[in-house]
């Protein structure tokens, strides 16, 4: 082909670099997941642990939430379980409260009037604030845990470790489109895991996280968060690698695995993927930003060169499919090589149809989601 215009040359050498850019970030996370070791630590730590438990709302989750944890082999006495209700509307409350059957499990409430605008954040730190344990473990009410979970996720601390960010893992009903889902939130969940692993700790989920109270206290806590409504997860972790001399780890397990629901309509999926994109723009780290903006542009990029290609140039139609061949590559890359070593039942077989779909939604979710308003939990949430 040839290239008969001095602008041509210029978009193509533009979506070139930002290809290149995007190519080496994902090559860093696929690097990071070799890097990643199972603990070798079998000792349970003699600090006491709190787990801590935010819910709103959670009324068809809640018990069996609450089995998971019972069913712990964790010893007793070694940690407690604190539910914190944030302003529930249905009986979660009450179904909690008359099924707990275990001593170290509490129930408490989070006042009406406690940091009004942080949300699920205010939850983990009135939770925090009445925990007793030098080390924070924080789940979400709608998961489920294998019997080891806890005792896996403890292991991984040494002396040096100050958090430790654990695999979650969604359970689908077979559809299309929780299958996508499944499958898209692994590539999210191996991508956090890479890249701690590759030593630039980005993103978490707080679904599965743990971490020393006093490095907790030491980075300040939530003290410069709390006007965000999210945050409690990678804002934290992140202020953790740069600002302190202990490590983040990530815990290469399955059975550190927590199960949660896929989302049941686009609409829920929307929201929630709304949500996660609205923490981007206040990482405190702005190289971290511009590359987020870069992979942003990527994205941006595929559907300008289809356009391009439709109305200026067929080229950009050749530089697409060579753009979007290397993507799935190098995706897949980090997929399969994640399947391999944690996420063992993963189903391939969705790839194409979530690669797809993938473009137009992180598209969509990246700008609404960085300047626009997201439900949760019923609250609507205002930037």
């Amino acid at each position: 082909m040839i290239i008969d215009s001095p602008l041509n040359l210029f978009l193509l050498l533009f979506f070139s670099l930002v290809l290149a850019h995007y190519l080496i970030f994902l090559h860093r996370i696929f690097r990071g997941l070799g890097n990643l070791q199972l603990g070798n630590n079998q000792n349970i730590p003699h600090e006491f642990i709190s787990v801590i438990i935010p819910f709103r709302n959670e009324s068809e989750n809640i018990l069996k939430s609450l089995k998971s944890i019972e069913s712990q082999l964790y010893p007793i006495e070694k940690y407690e379980v604190i539910y914190v209700n944030d302003s529930s509307e249905d009986n979660s409350l009450e179904l909690l409260k008359s099924k707990i059957r275990k001593p170290n499990i509490q129930v408490i409430s989070v006042p009406a009037d406690f940091s009004v605008n942080a949300h699920k954040k205010r939850a983990v730190r009135y939770g925090i604030e009445n925990a007793k344990g030098n080390i924070i473990v924080t789940t979400d009410a709608d998961c489920v845990h294998d019997e080891e979970w806890l005792i896996t996720i403890i292991q991984t601390f040494d002396s040096v470790t100050g958090f430790v960010s654990g695999p979650v893992e969604f359970v689908t009903d077979k559809t299309l489109f929780s299958n996508f889902q499944k499958l898209e939130f692994a590539g999210l969940v191996l991508s956090g895991a890479g890249l701690i692993g590759s030593g630039h700790p980005t993103i978490c989920n707080a679904a599965n996280i743990a971490y020393r109270k006093k490095v907790f206290d030491e980075v300040g806590g939530f003290r410069y968060q709390m006007n965000l409504s999210s945050g409690d997860d990678e804002l934290l972790m992140q202020k953790i690698s740069r600002d302190t001399d202990f490590k983040v780890k990530f815990c290469i397990d399955r059975r550190a695995i927590v199960e949660t629901s896929a989302n049941k309509s686009i609409g829920d999926f929307y929201q929630q993927r709304k949500r996660w994109a609205s923490k981007g723009l206040f990482y405190s780290d702005k190289s971290l930003v511009l590359k987020l903006i870069l992979i942003y542009v990527f994205y941006l990029g595929l559907i300008a060169q289809l356009i391009l290609g439709y109305f200026l140039d067929e080229i950009f139609l050749f530089s697409f499919l060579i753009s979007l061949l290397l993507k799935i590559i190098f995706e897949f890359r980090i997929l399969y090589r994640g399947k391999r070593i944690l996420l063992n039942d993963l189903n391939m077989n969705f790839l194409l149809v979530a690669e797809i779909f993938q473009i137009p939604y992180i598209i969509v979710t990246g700008l609404v989601g960085a300047f626009g308003n997201y439900l949760w939990k019923s609250r609507r949430i205002k930037r």
